[in-house]
């Protein structure tokens, strides 16, 4: 087996790798093979997680304009109806928003559709 070269880049390589690590609990700071899976391993979940956390977010912005449309006597899917057939384009961001931090602004809304 031929003798493998270019140490510098080798070095290079899983130092890159083992300043990812720092921190981490145990061998995965500072045992390259180890290091190297928890490395991989956190990668393919952050890449997971960055898509995880739209739905989560989509889910908790449903809920509060459920809630803040709830108190006016209309439930979330008559109010996103309403809204839809009346033209009036929010983003549920700012509609979940409004509802809990502006709720007069959110009341002047459901008025409006009703």
């Amino acid at each position: 087996m031929p003798k493998a070269k270019n140490t510098v880049a080798s070095r290079a390589r899983r130092k890159k790798i083992m300043k990812e690590t720092k921190g981490q609990f145990g061998r995965r700071k500072n045992v390259w093979t180890v290091a190297k899976n928890a490395y991989e391993k956190g990668m393919s979940y952050a890449y997971r997680d960055r898509r995880t956390k739209k739905r989560n977010f989509r889910a908790l912005w449903i809920q509060r304009i459920n809630a803040g449309a709830r108190e006016y006597g209309m439930s979330y899917s008559v109010f996103m109806g309403k809204l839809h057939a009346k033209d009036i384009e929010i983003s549920r961001k700012v509609l979940a928003d409004l509802a809990m931090n502006n709720p007069e602004a959110f009341k002047a809304i459901v008025d409006a559709v009703k």
